[in-house]
């Protein structure tokens, strides 16, 4: 794909990834190179930024959520009452999330926005510590490599192996970075206001000198093939386990979606926690700012949802969760409803059948009595 110029002041774009890479890529270093920054707080402030301007999403779906387990005992009911047949109950329960204006695709939007933010993110963290891994030469890119290298923009990294670091300055336009955008100087990457003089120090102090361009090595703890467990992704994880846990229904043996549901939040933790051995903890270190964002914001919209009790403890700050009101069932479309007679003309009609032939006699002789007395 050939380079556009002139993308945001930026010297080299080449869509329809940097489109949206860019923007992200820029807004990181711009808060790296607030004074006094260092890469950590811009990741975390990068990340609460990304958040607050996500939230009315968020707000939707979580709103949908806590409207969903106000709906429990109505789906409960209409998998009770056509149990057998999964088309009906399929009908009848989009019929109600219709009726009561749920959207079960909801919480969908806000992980398919974030997925490319992670993947921006990687990136960003990679690029920005100027240290590029991966690079397997062959026929049609070696002679670019090789131009590269000429040039003095790629140079081989100290580390050896197949690391590699990238310049800060030059050429931004070579047709060799059509081939290589991987090895692109870092300021071609950037608007002018914020050129760099050095490539971004990704290793922060006071997190004892870790380097967030790569896995966690600090506060890890190898357990075997080379997989270490981080006590960062150990923190993601249970921030994610709260998180699905405050928005999770209450189990249902009678609902089959339930057990998926309460799978997922064991699921989705130990998944972060596998994810902390593999990916730069500068992106865990997003995702425990991202998730503890979530949890508070959730927090001020349905409390404590419910998280509690969990494993059996309920602290006392916590208040047992009061199961809301559902809200007014809506009666199956098929079955017409039947019309109640009122009181008294149900008094009439059965007054009436029960006198039956015996209530002519009846009368006839309690007037005989009465002209009896007369006489």
């Amino acid at each position: 794909m050939s380079p556009f110029i002139g993308f945001l002041g930026i010297e080299h774009f080449t869509p329809p990834w940097d489109l949206f890479f860019l923007p992200l890529f820029n807004l990181l270093i711009a808060v790296y190179e607030v004074p006094f920054f260092d890469f950590a707080l811009a990741i975390i402030v990068f990340t609460i930024v990304i958040r607050t301007l996500l939230a009315p999403l968020f707000v939707k779906q979580i709103r949908s959520q806590k409207e969903m387990q106000r709906m429990q005992p109505l789906i409960r009911e209409v998998q009770r009452k056509h149990k057998g047949n999964r088309q009906k109950v399929s009908e009848e329960t989009m019929a109600l999330y219709k009726e009561h204006g749920v959207n079960p695709a909801a919480g969908c939007l806000p992980v398919i926005l974030q997925l490319p933010i992670l993947f921006a993110l990687y990136q960003a963290l990679i690029r920005a510590s100027g240290i590029i891994q991966g690079f397997t030469p062959n026929e049609g890119n070696q002679a670019a490599f090789d131009t590269l290298r000429e040039a003095d923009l790629v140079t081989p990294h100290p580390g050896g192996g197949d690391w590699y670091a990238i310049a800060v300055d030059g050429a931004c336009n070579l047709p060799e970075f059509n081939q290589l955008p991987q090895f692109l100087p870092l300021n071609c990457q950037l608007i002018e206001p914020i050129k760099l003089d050095a490539t971004v120090d990704t290793t922060v102090g006071w997190l004892l000198n870790l380097d967030l361009a790569q896995v966690d090595t600090v506060f890890a703890f190898p357990l075997f093939g080379g997989f270490a467990l981080s006590l960062l992704a150990v923190i993601a994880a249970i921030l994610q386990f709260v998180q699905v846990k405050m928005t999770s229904p209450r189990p249902n043996s009678d609902d089959p979606t339930s057990s998926m549901t309460n799978t997922m939040i064991y699921t989705f933790p130990l998944l972060t926690i596998i994810w902390g051995g593999i990916f730069p903890s500068g992106l865990i270190l997003y995702w425990i700012v991202y998730t503890a964002y979530l949890v508070v914001q959730q927090y001020f919209i349905m409390g404590w949802g419910n998280l509690f009790p969990l494993f059996g403890w309920q602290p006392s700050w916590a208040p047992p969760p009061v199961t809301p009101d559902p809200p007014k069932r809506v009666e199956s479309r098929d079955e017409p409803e039947e019309t109640p007679q009122p009181q008294k003309q149900r008094a009439a009609t059965s007054g009436g059948s029960r006198g039956g032939k015996d209530s002519r006699p009846a009368n006839r002789r309690s007037g005989a009595k009465r002209r009896g007395r007369k006489r």
